[in-house]
């Protein structure tokens, strides 16, 4: 009786390959002849699942979205089971910034990806990210808790501060990656701003 193929299981298998030779070669430079080399299956049946590179680079970015979601989940479980807002907040910008292996490849290509999406037509047909506000909404609502909870500063701006938390990680992640500065430069940077904006710090809000 023929083996039964996992399709779902196939699929991260080809994604995982490409995270692996962009990270090494950088997005622009993956092909699809590549990426099934470096899986260990035909160019033919990479073509089978993804029919164009568009949407092969798209579900590897995709994919890569899911392991960055888990690890955040690791790290607020790590925190407690009431990490509070600071301390959500520290870890979805904490595990964005390019500290190890695994974030610096989830940073360069989420970043190279949204360049080479503005001058190439067919990446720019993909839906980048379903909802492109998600990270800003869900640190404002962060912030909000906080200010009603009197941990943070109620007379700041929570839809700016979180606008400016979120830009100011990606720029941090960028100098990173370039050998501008060191992590622990950046890590530093971030809780600066967060202790001008946490006036108040309970238990549960220690950081990270």
């Amino acid at each position: 009786m023929p083996k039964r193929v996992d399709h779902a299981e196939r699929r991260a298998q080809i994604a995982e390959a490409l995270i692996k030779v962009a990270g090494r070669r950088g997005l622009h430079a993956v092909g699809m002849r590549e990426v099934a080399a470096e899986a260990g299956v035909s160019l033919r049946l990479v073509q089978y699942y993804f029919e164009t590179k568009e949407k092969l680079l798209f579900h590897g970015l995709q994919h890569l979205t899911d392991r960055f979601t888990a690890r955040v989940g690791a790290r607020l479980a790590a925190a407690g089971p009431d990490p509070g807002p600071r301390a959500t907040i520290e870890a979805i910008l904490l595990t964005s910034l390019p500290t190890d292996e695994e974030s610096r490849t989830f940073h360069l290509l989420y970043s190279s990806y949204a360049m080479l999406s503005v001058t190439d037509g067919a990446l720019a047909s993909q839906r980048f990210v379903d909802s492109p506000d998600a990270a800003e909404n869900a640190v404002t609502g962060l912030l909000e808790q906080a200010q009603e909870a009197g941990l943070a500063d109620a007379g700041a701006d929570a839809r700016i501060e979180a606008i400016s938390l979120l830009a100011m990680t990606a720029t941090l992640g960028t100098s990173i990656l370039v050998g501008q500065r060191e992590p622990e430069s950046a890590v530093a940077v971030l809780h600066h701003h967060l202790d001008r904006v946490f006036t108040t710090n309970s238990p549960t809000e220690q950081g990270t």
